[in-house]
């Protein structure tokens, strides 16, 4: 069925909601840098030349023709070719030398060129801010490992036509390319690290988590238990509990939880969405008992979560039935 066929990395992003903002080219001559302040998330494409991001409290990374550079957490940043001159703020330059025909910065020096991409865009991840946090501060993407495949380039052409000219529904068009460029990301990321090292999402390298993942998102509402789910997948109890919990870096169950009170986070920003009928819908018998892990959850209680204006998709949730369960 259709909904069985579903992964779980576009489960949690289509929960999370990517929103691209721009696509702009950068032409740059040594010497040079560039500051970002915190806010947006960024990415950057080195096209020509090449570059060192630098983010406080972390090693800075290289990049060099063809590679990309991510850093989806939204900190400030510092982009520079190394030559010592003061970074320039970026935000003010945008405002200046940014048109309504063409996206475009120019800085720096006449020495040796670099030539980017840059895409700003936001996670508006008030329901799983796990995904995000599961992400380093600077993802960086080689060229020369062979992880941009031929991918990057092709979106990175379409990217720099619709920076370089503004054309009818150029705002879709970026938002749906940033959209493409930002998961195919996450996910070459997520393929290439250690599974105990990359956070909740190594958890999907790891066939057998992956599957019990799987089973708990597809019937988010059953009454698992931890050995029910340990031979779903083929392991021990306590071998599955041990090993869940370092990738996931919480239990089982309690991670079924957590996913639970995520759908009806979504169900209730759903106009005329009512407190009561949700807490029935994701399995809570008591809507007082559903309300304290609500507000445990996300920090406010459920009654305070009001519809937006344009009202919300329903998640993906598998076949199962809605049912209830004594909580």
């Amino acid at each position: 069925m259709l909904a069985a066929r579903i992964d779980l990395l576009s489960q949690m992003l289509d929960l999370v909601r990517l929103r691209g903002e721009l696509v702009f080219s950068i032409d740059l001559g040594h010497p040079w840098g560039l500051r970002f302040q915190p806010g947006s998330a960024y990415f950057f494409v080195v096209l020509e030349g090449g570059l060192t991001v630098e983010v406080a409290g972390e090693p800075s990374v290289e990049a060099i023709a063809g590679d990309l550079v991510m850093l989806p957490r939204g900190v400030g940043h510092v982009l520079t070719d190394g030559g010592g001159a003061d970074p320039a703020n970026a935000d003010d330059m945008m405002d200046v030398q940014f048109t309504n025909e063409r996206f475009a910065l120019r800085h720096g020096g006449n020495g040796r060129p670099t030539r980017l991409i840059g895409g700003a865009f936001h996670f508006e991840s008030t329901a799983v801010p796990w995904v995000v946090s599961a992400l380093p501060a600077v993802i960086h993407i080689e060229k020369s490992g062979g992880q941009t495949g031929g991918w990057l380039e092709g979106l990175s052409h379409f990217m720099l036509m619709e920076a370089q000219t503004v054309y009818p529904g150029s705002s879709v068009m970026i938002s749906r390319l940033i959209d493409v460029l930002i998961i195919r990301v996450i996910r070459t990321w997520a393929q290439t690290r250690n599974p105990d090292d990359a956070g909740w999402l190594g958890a999907l390298a790891d066939p057998r988590i992956s599957r019990a993942l799987k089973c708990i998102h597809d019937e988010p509402f059953r009454r698992w238990t931890v050995a029910d789910l340990a031979n779903a997948v083929g392991m021990s109890r306590s071998s599955f509990a041990d090993r869940f919990s370092l990738l996931v870096k919480e239990g089982p169950l309690s991670y079924q939880t957590r996913w639970r009170l995520t759908l009806a986070h979504e169900l209730l920003r759903q106009a005329n969405a009512r407190v009561g009928d949700v807490a029935r819908q994701v399995g809570y018998n008591s809507e007082a008992a559903f309300s304290r892990a609500f507000k445990s959850q996300f920090g406010v209680p459920p009654v305070d979560l009001r519809a937006t204006g344009h009202g919300a998709r329903l998640p993906i949730i598998g076949t199962q039935r809605l049912g209830s369960l004594s909580v």
